[in-house]
């Protein structure tokens, strides 16, 4: 099926198109990944807890499209930078910044940047194309953490105990959110395509 707005993002078809509305929901979706940071789930033994966020970095995706969803997640990582208290558990500042989940973090931006590049194309507009399209996003976000993980924590030797500690306890909450993510915008885009038939 051809999708209704061919090389748009539903974010083009619903605001206006401008410098300034672009920036406002590249900010808001920036406070939003900073409130889904703050629902955390500690892991006995790994420095990297379950949090929202990832929610939050697939639909800032989708919805803005690679660059603006990109610079959405670069605008939250250096927020939290420059010390407000963002990142999970209300933390903040370079520490944390370039810290143990420091690669979960740039690897935000990348995903935003890949699931925003698939819904440019219309990968968002169904469940069976929006799910692969999540499943990359989030592939990319556990490869950037889990080798930051094995390059910056001297107590990770192996690849093994990376994926101990940095991917196998997400499994299920990052499954759960991806299908939130591909429901919500394929629903999205049938409610848009409705208003304006």
């Amino acid at each position: 099926m051809q999708p209704t707005y061919p090389a748009q993002t539903i974010a083009r078809v619903v605001v206006p198109k401008s410098a300034a509305t672009t920036g406002v929901i590249m900010v808001g979706f920036a406070l939003f990944t900073a409130v889904a940071a703050q629902v955390v789930i500690p892991i006995p033994g790994s420095p990297v807890p379950i949090t929202g966020q990832t929610l939050a970095v697939l639909l800032a995706g989708a919805v803005l499209g690679s660059k603006a969803g990109a610079g959405s997640q670069l605008i939250y990582w250096t927020m939290g930078a420059v010390g407000l208290p963002f990142y999970s558990s209300a933390t903040g500042g370079w520490e944390a910044a370039t810290g143990a989940t420091a690669g979960y973090l740039i690897g935000f931006i990348a995903a935003a940047w890949l699931v925003g590049a698939l819904a440019e194309r219309g990968k968002d507009r169904s469940i069976d194309s929006a799910l692969p399209s999540f499943l990359a996003g989030n592939s990319i976000i556990y490869a950037f953490g889990v080798t930051w993980l094995l390059i910056s924590v001297p107590s990770i030797t192996t690849m093994s105990q990376a994926l101990t500690v940095g991917l196998f306890p997400f499994v299920i909450g990052d499954a759960v959110k991806i299908l939130a993510a591909s429901l919500l915008l394929p629903a999205a885009w049938k409610m848009v395509d409705s208003l304006r038939s």
